[in-house]
């Protein structure tokens, strides 16, 4: 990977731009098709204790062949966890189905009422050498403000929902100002919307050659938002990551800009 297929995160980290969803994946099967994500070229695999999969995540990349420190691992705490002493907890048991000395981003899943208590022991992990990068996902601005009050580190990322239909420059804009990155989770919608058959993707596509899919990416790289997307598909894999050698126009960003509703499609958020 390139330079530009990289983002520096507030600490100096280096975090690809497109990385690997799992959240679907279980067993051997799942296993599989990390590494097929792998042989295909991503180093970003998310995963999260609230999917179950870990385990085969911390497989695959064993089995992979590829150094570990190629490989950019996040893992997220959910509300299992949530509070200090049961935080430290699952981060022990991360490292370990991961089989792995450190993490490279660990998240908080949710605005859960103990987030503070659980970032001290993110903190500490971070420190400690554990983590090398630490944040929050789905947090709204308002949300995200009241919790980098009292942080001692500030979160190097939000991952949060986000794809044409709900761009959230507002929300951008506010992390990007205290110097926490955006990445977006279900950039494809998930199939709640037809995406794969927007007319101005499938346009903007046939001019630059591209899929609607990889314009839908683009679209969110080139304005600085991480990617997540996912699929079981070797072909689609690979087209999900060859987006780098486009560049969209400013009008063309307009148009795409013309889908934004403003409101999301699972209920996470009250901007």
């Amino acid at each position: 990977m390139t330079d530009n297929q990289y983002m520096t995160l507030n600490n100096g980290v280096k975090m690809p731009l497109v990385g690997f969803g799992t959240w679907t994946l279980r067993g051997e099967q799942g296993k599989q098709v990390v590494l097929e994500a792998l042989a295909a070229g991503y180093r970003l695999i998310d995963t999260a204790h609230m999917y179950g999969n870990e385990d085969i995540v911390g497989q695959a990349v064993a089995e992979s062949g590829i150094p570990r420190e190629a490989i950019f691992i996040t893992t997220k705490l959910c509300g299992t966890r949530a509070g200090y002493k049961l935080a430290c907890q699952g981060i022990e048991e991360s490292l370990d189905r991961l089989q792995t000395d450190y993490i490279d981003l660990l998240l908080i899943h949710e605005p859960y009422a103990e987030a503070a208590e659980m970032y001290c022991a993110l903190t500490e992990a971070y420190r400690s050498g554990k983590v090398r990068a630490i944040g929050i996902s789905n947090f709204n601005a308002r949300e995200y403000l009241a919790f980098i009050e009292n942080c001692d580190i500030i979160p190097m990322v939000n991952q949060v929902e986000c794809h044409v239909y709900y761009r959230r420059k507002e929300l951008q804009k506010t992390l990007e100002t205290h110097g926490t990155k955006m990445q977006a989770w279900s950039p494809f919608t998930e199939g709640q919307k037809p995406i794969f058959h927007e007319p101005i993707l499938q346009a903007l596509g046939k001019e630059y050659s591209k899929t609607s899919a990889q314009i839908a990416l683009q679209y969110l790289v080139q304005q600085g938002i991480a990617v997540i997307p996912k699929s079981s598909h070797r072909k689609r894999m690979e087209e999900n990551l060859n987006i780098f050698d486009t560049t969209l126009t400013a009008e063309d960003i307009a148009q795409i800009h013309q889908l934004e509703t403003g409101k999301t499609l699972f209920g996470w958020y009250d901007d």
